[in-house]
């Protein structure tokens, strides 16, 4: 069987794509699944924050978008259980100039994670691709919504995030509609939500007014914890399993299954 490739996407920076992407990867594997991170992002703050340095990573997704490896050859297995990543290395920052004349720029990572389901876990095939995107609508995030089954959209609870989702669904539409017609939305996840502050409230019941069950019941906190834990190259739920916001995501990772069987069973 094929994975399910999930990517997470949002043209602003600061939204939480890479804490999630960690994270819900990591609860996901925690439940079960086998998990593959395609960190898209030239910055690899997803390859940092899964403790590989950047001495370590021989082989990126850029090689994979210049046709120049496959997944299982780009593939880095990490110190978390059922979790694997291929890194990015600051290399992608010059992809768009490599790859911009070729017919097939917009398909370049659909075609190189045609070959995902030969990546093994403890000999086991991976279930899930988590795709990393940057944060802005470039041709690496275009790539990553063509290769995707569905998009999961990590929102801050702040004030310009309907603004910045308004022009996401927008591009979404447009994939949809001229590369990718299968797309679509598994759910929205607001994040960096304050209890104590009111326009979070305000913000979080704007999004479920305008998105209705698209959003997670899930809502992910403000958390120490979560900021901490890249800089010890772990998730949260590896740094500290008990806190709020690793909580939260084992809660966001059950509903994404849940989601995900309905939509089977449909």
């Amino acid at each position: 069987m094929q994975p399910r490739i999930l990517t997470l996407a949002n043209q602003k920076g600061g939204v939480g794509k890479t804490t999630t992407a960690i994270n819900l990867a990591t609860a996901l594997a925690a439940i079960g699944e086998r998990v593959l991170i395609v960190d898209l992002d030239p910055q690899g703050n997803a390859s940092t924050g899964l403790g590989l340095g950047r001495h370590q990573r021989e082989r990126s997704s850029y090689d994979l978008l210049l046709n120049e490896a496959t997944v299982s050859e780009a593939v880095s297995m990490t110190s978390v259980p059922n979790v694997a990543v291929v890194p990015s290395t600051m290399d992608l920052l010059g992809v768009e100039l490599m790859i911009a004349a070729e017919r097939d720029r917009a398909f370049r990572l659909k075609e190189a994670l045609r070959s995902a389901h030969e990546v093994l876990i403890d000999g086991k095939p991976v279930t899930y691709v988590l795709i990393d995107c940057p944060p802005s609508l470039n041709l690496l995030t275009i790539n990553a919504l063509t290769a995707a089954h569905a998009v999961l959209v990590p929102l801050q609870c702040e004030f310009f995030a309907l603004e910045g989702l308004s022009q996401l669904l927008q591009t979404i539409e447009q994939i949809r509609s001229t590369l990718n017609p299968a797309l679509s939305i598994q759910g929205v996840v607001m994040t960096m939500y304050d209890k104590r502050n009111n326009l979070s409230e305000q913000v979080l019941t704007d999004v479920r007014e305008h998105m209705g069950t698209l959003v997670y019941d899930t809502v992910i906190p403000r958390n120490v914890r979560l900021s901490e834990a890249p800089s010890y190259g772990k998730p949260a739920l590896l740094y500290d399993l008990k806190c709020a916001g690793s909580q939260a995501y084992l809660r966001l990772a059950t509903e994404v299954i849940k989601r995900e069987r309905q939509l089977r069973a449909a």
